[in-house]
């Protein structure tokens, strides 16, 4: 039985190199040679994934069909895909509204065994519903953003996001910036971003924020100072941190729009202006992954060059430095996006 590398995840210091038998696949499913995957902010989410390890974590992946089931008519061998690892039923009442990432099936379905193996099986769902063909302008280094730009593009529409208006992004991470980018896509009159790495906030303003702000700082007296005393009138959460939830919900503008795009850790509690919210009529959305109509999107706008992502890879790893990669990402200090090649 041929054998493949994968990294095994038991905790973001302790990511194993270990050998699992490439998957066998069905008459309806295929099977994909993982060419680039990207490290998320969510697979070092220590909280979230420790309790289902040991496992293979990796979902932002692009890559080579190289075996089709028999049945599979619509790729064949040799296609460039990207794949995603969440598919909703598109039967649902959440789907029929709208709401594909409430869907069920989306929370259950998953590729095997993760993107941080040398190959994939792709389930017949994800085939159908899941894998998307790799035009030829999008590398696989790109490709690895699909799935991230994907969720950005659809916390935008739920949010109702309108073109020339000022913005807060709190995190300048690779979700911060990818936020950034899109909201230049909208003609954003201001864009101010935070963190509190100096490393990031030098890519905020690489990447489109016209003012950069420490965290420490006086937020709301920088933004005053720079916006004709004004606050935002779009404030987007990028990060967990307690702090940072408190100040998304005290920097917004009146009318303005509050999208909570990270969650906290489970059990945290903030502490919750309602007389201030209320009376600023203030509109708060929460959003989570992406459906099939915003991978789409996503591609158009990498194809497109409307967004360009390239200058985000701080890293590119071989599969034998996966555990190294997932240092980087977690530790925060000095990585935006990292890239696993398995194949390498």
């Amino acid at each position: 039985m041929e054998k493949m590398k994968v990294a095994m995840y038991y905790n973001n210091n302790d990511v194993r190199i270990e050998e699992m038998p490439v998957p066998e696949i069905s008459d309806k499913e295929l099977l994909v040679r993982v060419e680039a995957s990207g490290i998320c902010g969510s697979d070092v989410m220590e909280w979230y994934r420790v309790k289902k390890a040991p496992l293979v974590l990796g979902h932002e992946i692009s890559g080579v069909i190289v075996k089709t089931g028999k049945n599979v008519k619509t790729f064949k061998t040799g296609d460039r895909v990207f794949v995603t690892h969440h598919v909703p039923c598109n039967e649902c009442e959440y789907c029929k509204r709208g709401q594909h990432t409430l869907c069920r099936t989306l929370h259950s379905t998953r590729f095997y065994p993760g993107g941080f193996s040398q190959y994939l099986r792709v389930p017949e769902i994800n085939v159908k519903i899941g894998t998307f063909k790799l035009p030829d302008e999008i590398s696989f280094d790109e490709g690895t953003f699909i799935e991230p730009l994907a969720c950005v593009i659809r916390g935008f529409r739920i949010a109702g996001f309108k073109p020339h208006r000022v913005f807060l992004i709190i995190g300048s991470g690779i979700a911060g910036l990818l936020n950034i980018k899109m909201a230049k896509t909208l003609d954003a009159e201001k864009i101010f971003a935070t963190d509190i790495n100096k490393f990031r906030l030098d890519f905020a303003k690489k990447t489109g924020a016209d003012v950069a702000i420490h965290a420490k700082e006086n937020i709301n007296n920088v933004i005053r100072e720079y916006n004709n005393g004004e606050l935002p009138d779009y404030v987007i959460l990028c990060t967990g941190a307690p702090t940072a939830v408190t100040q998304a919900l005290n920097s917004v503008a009146p009318g303005g729009t509050i999208l909570f795009f990270a969650p906290t850790e489970p059990g945290v509690e903030i502490p919750f202006p309602l007389f201030d919210l209320w009376n600023k009529q203030i509109s708060m959305f929460s959003t989570y992954a992406g459906a099939p109509d915003d991978i789409k999107e996503a591609i158009k706008l990498l194809k497109s060059k409307k967004i360009k992502v390239t200058d985000m890879i701080t890293h590119k790893l071989p599969m034998d430095k996966t555990p190294e990669g997932f240092k980087l990402v977690a530790e925060a200090k000095k990585s935006i996006k990292v890239i696993i090649e398995p194949n390498k």
